[in-house]
Formats: structure tokens, C-alpha cells, sequence
């Protein structure tokens, strides 16, 4: 037994954060509510062993819950009170749920004597939660359940690697803490945990290796879940003279200056990548559940073989031959021995990968009414630190993310991947810097994503930043005043206009702001301010916002799109009034892509 929770010592409050703690619980991400006082007081007594981290909005908190999970490898944990405060977190809740990482949310309710009366702020919080946190929602109905109901709840994030919710009324919190022993109808538990060894069967792994060994032109796509597995992964590519891409979730798990990296796959992706998947007969899938099904390679030109441990992804995305569920390195490990070491299409995968550096350098050196947003970003690569961590919001600079930004071995990034949720580069920042206050971050996101909520959470930056040991939190801005990646997909995917009216995002001094805040702003508006924009805001002695004033016209072509997409999207630039600029930078880009070809 530990802690507080078998001994009776306290209040239910008090046995929660007791129990966080002995699960290893460090930080917890939350805002306050009269919903959540006992739990409030209960951390404030052990503020020297768990830190409350507050938000401007619950909606935060449950980002910077999820981010901490993606950059820790550990469980997040956020807090919220009953009613708006539980409803808030549900956005951030859905990222964990979607790019499958652990979470428990701690949630207030209203008195149980109240329950089912209409009383202010009751919410059925089942209801709300059993989708998002499908895999546990529990109440606390009684000081005895508390124990067993947190235990289970974590041991469920871990194992399900899912977002949980348990749910503790307003006076249960405060009701006494019981000693509790073995008694029927009382459930004793602990914080065991353990982690199995997951590796195939032999007759799997012979059936793997007979459809590798038969390929001649294998390529190998590279998800989240080959984390802990680069070295086997590198091996497997090495021995059979295959390709490698990634997803956007595994871009930051690979070298990407080796020779035979194609680079991210998908619509934000390479032509190398595009070129790998169109030109293989055999797919090696490890620790991936891309959904950008179109980029795959055709039904029937290609045998499979997937690599993940979790067995309802293998074959969810793709036809698979042979599938193998396991720990991707300990799985790759095993395969290596069966397979013969060739030379594969190693040459013309190098040729793939050439083209696209070609094509990238081409797109940077676009010239665009404003500053090219391609070179922005690219520009960042040669400047980034070693121990730098990096979070990215959705829109279009993710597409540049993906393209351009070479990271450095070993650093970390990470986005809204599968929910593709505005809004998440800041609290992801946030939760990274909190992780390691001595590396720096750098968070990249678009004009729409700072309006929706990362102004606000530049207030927590501006509130924190003087306790951090390397006070770096370099925030780029791209302001091209426009919902950049939804007009591109009004024009590719409708043939329609971009709408202004529905696109327009008001302009806003992000520069001046930080400045106000006591922060460093930078503004960007010409190609020869980009790189000491960079030097200078990366050895700041403060967190700086680099304002990129960058053009709303580039477009975001999606690798070896079909000519018929590609007149859709001049279809819809036919119809703005300034569309003319768009559509000479598409027609550019898509002659870049073909002099790669030749």
C-alpha cells in the first residue's frame, strides 16, 4: 500500500493528488471551478511534489495534457470543473484520442444529492465523455472507489494509449478519505504496471520475409509507432536497397538527409515520396495508420507486409499479405536475419529524392507578391538548435513543416495530426518547455491558429518565461491575413472561389503584441530579413515572436496531383478577381515537378 489512499489520512481530494503522485504524476494541466475546490486545496498542500500548470482556457489544458504525453512518452493529465469547464476539454481530449495517446481527465460534478435535478452547470458527463474517452469514464460515486477507479484509469490510458475521464462530485472530494481493507464489495488496488513483450509467430515472420525477399522495388513507410525501432527500421531499408517514407507523424523519427529518404507521404508530402509509393511492388507499412489512402500505391500493384503492435490498425488502410503484430524493434529485429542483402532500386529511390531537393529549392526561390512563406520555414532549418523541441499548428504551415524543416537528429515534433485541430502549437509548446525548461522550442503556426487561441496562451508564456533555465520560446507567425489551407481546399477540392468573407483573418500587430507583453517581436517582411530574423530570435534572452508577413498565393499542390484537380483548382482561381497571381504560381510549381521528372 502508499500513499494516502489505504490509510484514511485526509480527504478524498488529498487521496487523488496522493495517488498522482504515486503514479509518477508531475504536473497537471487544468483551470480553476467552484467545481473543483477541495482539489484545488488538496494540490495546493502538495504543490512541492505536483505542479498545477493553469491555462487561459480548459480547452488548453487538454492540449498541454496531450502535448505532454506526445513529448514524455508519459501519461497527461489535465483538470477541469463540472459543466463548461468538463465541455471545454473535449477538443484537446479528441487529439489524444485520434493520434492514440494517454490522457486522464479529471473532471468536477455537481453534489450527488443534486444529481438529475437540472441543477446550474450539471451536465450528464457520461454522455459527454463516452465517446472521446470510450475506453474508461468512471464516477467516483464513493470515498471507497477512489483508489481502484484512478488505478484503473491509468493502467487504461497506458495500456490503450487513449484518453480516460474519471469524474468526482463536488462532495465526494471533500467527503473523508476511509482506511480500506479486504472486504467484500471494497476493491483493493495498486500501481502496479508492466509491459509485455509483444514479437510474431515464426511462420509470420517466414511469410514476411518470402514477400520482402520476392520484391524488387520495396519501399517502406515509417509511422509513430516505429518509435524506439530507428535503428531496425534503417537496417530493413539498408539490407533490402528499399526507399523510406514517413508519415506526418513519424517525419521526426528518421534522418532525412539519408540518401533514400523520400520525405513525408501524403497531400502535404514530397514528389519523392509521391514517386517511392507509385514506383513500388512491395509496401513494408511499420508502425503507421496513415489515412491519406490515395497516396498508397494502386490496389494490386503492390504486396504488403505491416509492422504494429496495436493488431486492429494491420490491414486498415491497405490490402496486407502479411501482417505481423508486435513491438516494431524487437519485430524488425527478428525479420533482419530472414532477409537477403541487395542493392533493390536503390539508385533511382536516390534519383526520387534528388528531384524533390530540386523541386524545393525551386518553390523557395518562387517570387511571390509577399514574403514566400516556403522560404521562411526552410530557412529555419539551418538555424535550429541540436536540443531544440518543436510544435506545429494546422494549416498551411504544416504543409511547409513537412516539406521544408529538416529536423536535427533526436529533436522532437510534434502536431494535431489525425484531428488536424487549430490551436495546437502553443499548449504543445507550452507542455514541451515545461518538460525540459533548458531546451529550447520552437512553435510554428499560422495567423488563423494564433487568433483562434495562441494569442492568449502568450500570456502564459509571458507569465512563466522567467523560470525557465533557457528562457528560448520562439513563436513564428505566418500573416497572410487568410485561412490559407481551407481557400486552397475550396479551389482543389470544389472548383469554387476562395470566399472571403468566410476566409479573411482581421490583421493583427503579433509582433507589437509580444513587445506589450515584455517579449521579443520580430517582424519579417522581406526575403533578406529571414535569416537574422532567425539568428537574432533563437539567441534571444527572452521567448520572441517572429511575425512573417508572407503571401496568401502559394499554393499548396499536393505531390503528382492529376491534371484534373489541378484544373479544378485554376477553375475556382478563374473566378476571384486576384486570382491571376495564384494560378502562375501553380502553373510554376507544377513545371518544377516536371523539369524533376526529366
Amino acid at each position: 500500500m502508499s500513499s494516502s489512499e489505504q490509510t484514511g489520512a485526509g480527504t478524498v481530494a488529498d487521496g487523488i493528488v496522493g495517488r498522482l503522485v504515486d503514479w509518477g504524476v508531475e504536473r497537471v494541466f487544468g483551470y480553476a471551478g467552484d467545481g473543483i475546490d477541495p482539489l484545488l486545496a488538496a494540490l495546493r498542500r502538495r504543490e512541492d511534489d505536483v505542479e498545477l500548470v493553469t491555462a487561459r482556457h480548459e480547452e488548453m489544458a487538454a492540449f498541454m495534457a496531450t502535448g505532454h504525453a506526445k513529448y514524455s512518452g508519459t501519461v497527461g493529465v489535465c483538470l477541469a470543473t463540472q459543466g463548461p469547464g468538463a465541455i471545454h476539454l473535449l477538443n484537446g481530449l479528441y487529439d489524444a484520442k485520434l493520434d492514440r495517446r494517454p490522457v486522464v481527465a479529471i473532471v468536477g460534478q455537481v453534489v450527488t444529492t443534486a444529481l438529475g435535478s437540472g441543477y446550474l452547470q450539471e451536465v450528464d458527463l457520461h454522455t459527454l465523455f463516452k465517446d472521446v474517452c470510450a475506453q474508461y469514464v468512471q464516477t467516483v460515486m464513493a470515498p471507497e472507489q477512489l483508489p481502484h477507479v484512478l488505478d484503473d484509469a491509468f493502467r487504461t490510458a497506458r495500456a490503450a494509449s487513449s484518453p480516460v475521464c474519471v469524474i468526482v462530485p463536488h462532495d465526494v472530494q471533500k467527503a473523508d478519505l476511509p482506511e480500506l481493507g479486504q472486504e467484500h464489495g471494497v476493491v483493493v488496488s495498486s500501481t502496479a504496471v508492466a509491459r509485455p513483450r509483444v514479437v510474431p509467430h515464426d511462420d509470420d515472420l517466414r511469410r514476411a520475409a518470402d514477400v520482402l525477399t520476392a520484391g524488387e522495388r520495396v519501399a517502406v513507410l515509417v509511422g509513430q509507432g516505429a518509435r524506439g525501432a530507428t535503428e531496425q527500421v534503417r537496417a530493413v531499408v539498408e539490407r533490402l536497397g528499399a526507399g523510406v517514407t514517413t508519415s506526418l507523424l513519424g517525419k521526426p523519427l528518421l534522418d532525412e538527409s539519408l540518401p533514400y529518404h523520400c520525405g513525408v507521404m501524403g497531400h502535404l508530402g514530397t514528389t519523392a515520396s509521391a514517386d517511392l509509393m507509385a514506383g513500388c511492388d512491395t509496401l513494408l507499412i511499420v508502425g503507421s495508420n496513415d489515412p491519406w489512402t490515395e497516396f498508397y500505391p494502386a490496389p494490386g500493384r503492390a504486396r504488403a507486409v505491416q509492422v504494429d503492435l496495436t493488431g486492429r490498425n494491420v490491414g486498415a488502410k491497405y490490402p496486407v499479405e502479411a501482417p505481423l503484430v508486435g513491438d516494431a524493434a524487437e519485430t524488425l529485429e527478428a525479420l533482419l536475419p530472414l532477409l537477403p542483402e541487395r542493392a533493390g532500386w536503390r539508385g533511382e529511390v536516390e534519383g526520387f529524392v534528388r528531384g524533390w531537393q530540386d523541386v524545393a529549392a525551386r518553390r523557395g526561390e518562387q517570387r511571390t507578391a509577399a514574403l514566400n512563406p516556403q522560404l521562411v520555414v526552410h530557412e529555419l532549418s539551418a538555424h535550429l538548435p541540436a536540443d531544440a523541441q518543436v510544435a506545429v499548428d494546422v494549416g498551411s504551415v504544416t504543409y511547409w513543416y513537412a516539406r521544408f524543416l529538416r529536423l536535427p537528429a533526436g529533436v522532437p515534433a510534434h502536431l494535431s495530426s489525425t484531428l488536424a485541430s487549430m490551436g495546437s502549437a502553443m499548449p504543445y509548446g507550452l507542455a514541451a518547455k515545461l518538460l525540459h525548461p533548458d531546451r529550447p522550442v520552437v512553435a510554428l503556426a499560422g495567423d488563423g491558429a494564433m487568433q483562434m487561441n495562441g494569442i492568449n496562451e502568450l500570456v502564459t508564456v509571458a507569465a512563466r518565461w522567467r523560470d525557465w533555465a533557457d528562457p528560448r520560446f520562439v513563436v513564428l507567425v505566418l500573416n497572410n491575413r487568410d485561412l490559407a489551407e481551407v481557400s486552397w481546399e475550396q479551389r482543389e477540392m470544389e472548383g469554387d472561389p476562395r470566399f472571403a468573407t468566410s476566409q479573411h483573418v482581421p490583421d493583427f500587430p503579433y509582433a507589437g503584441y509580444a513587445e506589450l507583453l515584455g517579449l521579443r517581436g520580430i517582424r519579417v517582411e522581406r526575403p533578406e530579413q529571414v535569416a537574422d530574423a532567425w539568428r537574432e530570435a533563437l539567441a534571444a534572452d527572452r521567448p520572441v515572436v517572429v511575425e512573417a508577413v508572407v503571401d496568401r498565393d502559394t499554393p499548396l499542390l499536393a505531390p503528382r496531383v492529376p491534371e484534373a484537380k489541378v484544373d479544378q483548382m485554376r477553375q475556382g482561381l478563374a473566378q476571384e478577381a486576384d486570382g491571376d497571381a495564384a494560378a502562375g504560381l501553380l502553373d510554376e510549381q507544377r513545371g518544377h515537378e516536371g523539369a524533376a521528372e526529366g
